[in-house]
């Protein structure tokens, strides 16, 4: 990844903040986005996450591994063109070029009410939902594919949440639903669009996501003792870091036959049995993999998908 020019919209906190510290690890010039600054808390309502911190986070990676990988955050609301369009043109005139965008704007797990079918759930909490999790997407391709087109070899990763065949089934709320398929429908789509182009589009997903939220909110645990979750919930024991679907996208991105993949949807587990690389840990978690065997057989043992 050394001097590949790289855009992670929507890097404030989870697996984008790890994407964008693994691809600077890695030697690539990383542009990160969102809307959590040190002057402006989102709706999110997390202030110890900002856009700030992930720059610096991926800034002193790239230093300690030698390779020159650094990070520059743009503060950016992917709902406004003309903010998205702004981003676009910095990094056409101080880059020249984009190599690899990554979309993984979500920042709408507060909206979505989980228990509720469509005729209760609140429609403007819903289509707020829908818009954070589909539209800064197509407007954030829409101004950046120009760039990324210009020079064959460029990839496009939507992040989203399960894989095309996990998600097959009702992943209540219908909102969710339509927010986490879409990506995966997105990419099928752009892929043929951008073949003539060189480009090649995939959707990645981690698995069960040890996010800050989770750990801190969800399950209050840290990285540290986060087995500990597993007393509240025996399948968190399955759950991966941050870290793991970055060290998918690093891999993926790095593929000199990264064509092979474009138009299909993959994991990190995916990704971790053709490449060999490990979460944190050094373990290899797959989550799908084990939910598919959990709803054949409910005795399935979550540490045998690890």
């Amino acid at each position: 990844m050394r001097d590949r020019i790289t855009l992670v919209a929507g890097a404030t906190r989870g697996a984008g903040r790890a994407m964008a510290v693994e691809l600077a690890r890695a030697g690539a010039l990383v542009w990160v986005t969102g809307r959590t600054t040190r002057e402006r808390i989102s709706e999110v309502g997390r202030a110890g996450e900002t856009i700030e911190g992930t720059a610096e986070l991926a800034t002193a990676a790239g230093r300690e591994a030698g390779s020159g990988g650094r990070a520059v955050a743009v503060p950016t609301d992917h709902l406004r063109h003309e903010e998205v369009r702004a981003l676009v043109e910095r990094i056409d005139a101080e880059s020249g070029r984009l190599d690899l965008l990554v979309n993984d704007i979500w920042g709408a797990d507060h909206l979505v009410e989980w228990d509720r079918p469509l005729w209760e759930h609140d429609p403007e909490k819903g289509m707020r939902a829908l818009r954070l999790g589909v539209e800064t997407h197509l407007i954030t391709s829409r101004y950046a594919l120009p760039l990324l087109m210009r020079r064959p070899g460029g990839l496009l990763v939507e992040v989203t949440d399960g894989t095309a065949e996990s998600n097959s089934d009702y992943r209540a709320p219908l909102y969710y639903d339509l927010a986490k398929n879409a990506p995966i429908r997105i990419a099928r789509c752009l892929a043929g669009e951008l073949r003539p182009h060189g480009v090649s589009v995939v959707c990645l997903t981690p698995g069960w996501l040890r996010s800050e939220a989770m750990l801190d909110t969800h399950f209050e645990v840290t990285e540290e003792n986060w087995r500990k979750g597993a007393e509240k919930d025996p399948s968190f024991a399955i759950s991966e870091s941050p870290v793991y679907v970055a060290r998918a996208l690093v891999a993926l991105a790095g593929d000199p036959a990264v064509a092979r993949w474009s138009g299909r949807s993959l994991s990190a587990a995916d990704l971790a049995r053709e490449f060999g690389f490990t979460d944190a840990d050094g373990s290899r978690p797959d989550a799908w993999g084990y939910l598919t065997a959990r709803a054949r057989d409910a005795s399935v043992d979550p540490a045998d998908f690890r």
